[in-house]
């Protein structure tokens, strides 16, 4: 199973345990919609939150240096993204994550 892959299920089923494993302790996660970066700390607790289900996962490139991802992302408040992610892996870990998200309607 990729990174990518590992990453979607952990997200999908709120596994914050696997997040502290997949995550680098140095990872950084920039969101160009809002401007913000995140923590490995600020992202495992949103896994945990279950605030989010990913769908229609494509992995378009992977190696292991970098991954390139297209999904639909779905929120608890019924918001809906199409989400392109960037992700660069150190030691078979997620270091660097960064996103660009088209909203779509509900």
């Amino acid at each position: 199973m990729s990174i990518i892959e590992k990453m979607t299920k952990i997200v999908n089923d709120g596994d914050s345990a696997g997040a502290e494993q997949l995550i680098h302790d140095d990872y950084q996660f920039l969101m160009h919609s809002s401007g913000k970066s995140l923590t490995k700390k600020d992202v495992v607790g949103w896994v945990g939150m279950k605030d989010v289900k990913k769908s229609n996962v494509r992995v378009l490139f992977e190696n292991n240096e970098v991954g390139f991802e297209h999904a639909m992302v779905t929120f608890n408040d019924g918001n809906k993204e199409a989400v392109m992610s960037y992700y660069k892996y150190k030691d078979g870990k997620i270091l660097h994550q960064e996103t660009g998200a088209t909203k779509l309607n509900k």
